[in-house]
């Protein structure tokens, strides 16, 4: 499967979790993730930061409701369910405040806002455990490489580090030494250091052998004109994403955004002579990745268009405190991204013979 189907799939969840707060579907999305990754994540070192990420999505709700409490919401309620002390502030700190009534409205408020952030760490989460990050760095273009290599350098780090730090507490256990608490990070956090230190060296060692940031020589015409297609697509990406955001711009919002992509993918296309690059058995995009891509852009779309036409249905309102409704087609519209789940060849087991990929 085409990594970039993957991330396309995952992204297109997390902007239809942008598009609602209401619990009910944000829990349907974030399950529907968990299904595909439980489905088809592969068995690599690199696929398992998907419970970190979810870790990472529990932290953040937690957060959020601590500093609703202390600092207080903006939402008035009238369900007071403890008065804490309250801190006199200056004058000069007018709207904000220390302690307080906190309410149960201002609560669920914070909850939905949280659950909306939270699931879209979780879709970002299983575009990690799904998609091979080498392999979405081959089919990227030639422009793109060096910044590429980065961006999969920066990915491949949290599952790096998450994986020596489980094979250290295991290592730990067989032996009989403690693995939780501060006495047991600390024990572990040199050695996970030490090993990303020398993944590190060996890392700039490949690259400069590789030959990283060589480029080719091109005529000076090839040169501004790629900067002036590159350049005047980023200037029409954003003035037609603005026109789509805006009532005025309705009406040259999307060809202005289409002008827009079709010259950078131009600027990139005519970027990439710069950074000649052979690959190896390149992933094809085949009907496999059409449907996955798909399946999360209809889900995206769905909601887009339902949170235009019944907004009291995807952002239920809080005063009063009334229990969220499931819309009907918005939940219907997700079940389609477990898509992915059936129509994608499963993940090879690895056998005895050949364990399972260690990191490099």
């Amino acid at each position: 499967m085409h990594p970039g189907a993957w991330w396309l799939w995952a992204l297109a969840l997390g902007t239809a979790a942008t598009r609602t707060t209401n619990p009910l579907l944000l829990g349907l999305l974030v399950a529907v993730s968990a299904y595909v990754v439980t489905a088809r994540r592969p068995h690599a070192p690199w696929a398992r930061s998907y419970g970190a990420f979810v870790k990472l999505a529990l932290a953040v709700l937690v957060i959020r409701l601590l500093f609703t409490t202390v600092l207080g919401s903006p939402i008035p309620g009238t369900h007071v369910l403890v008065t804490l002390p309250e801190v006199p502030l200056p004058d000069w700190a007018q709207g904000i405040r220390l302690g307080g009534r906190v309410t149960a409205e201002g609560l669920v408020f914070a909850l939905y806002d949280a659950l909306r952030l939270a699931a879209l760490l979780i879709c970002v989460g299983a575009a990690n455990a799904l998609a091979n990050p080498s392999r979405l760095l081959k089919s990227l273009p030639g422009a793109l490489y060096e910044t590429g290599v980065a961006v999969v350098v920066a990915l491949t780090f949290a599952p790096n580090l998450i994986a020596d730090v489980q094979r250290l507490r295991a290592a730990r256990r067989l032996r009989g030494r403690p693995d939780r608490g501060v006495r047991g990070l600390l024990q572990v956090g040199l050695p996970v250091l030490e090993g990303a230190l020398e993944r590190s060296v060996a890392l700039a060692a490949a690259m400069d052998a590789r030959g990283y940031g060589r480029t080719a020589r091109v005529p000076a015409a090839v040169r501004r004109t790629t900067a002036a297609l590159t350049l005047g697509g980023l200037l029409g990406v954003c003035a037609g994403t603005y026109g789509l955001l805006t009532a005025e711009g309705g009406t040259y919002g999307v060809p202005v955004l289409l002008a827009g992509v079709a010259a950078a993918l131009a600027g990139l296309r005519l970027g990439g002579r710069r950074s000649p690059r052979t690959r190896y058995r390149p992933d094809r995009w085949g009907p496999r990745a059409w449907l996955v891509a798909a399946s999360g852009a209809v889900v995206a779309a769905v909601l887009a268009v339902a949170a235009v036409r019944d907004p009291a249905a995807l952002y239920p309102g809080v005063v009063p405190l009334t229990a969220p409704a499931l819309p009907l087609w918005p939940a219907a519209a997700v079940l389609l991204g477990l898509l992915p789940a059936f129509v994608t060849p499963a993940p090879e087991r690895p056998s005895a013979a050949q364990p399972a990929e260690e990191p490099s």
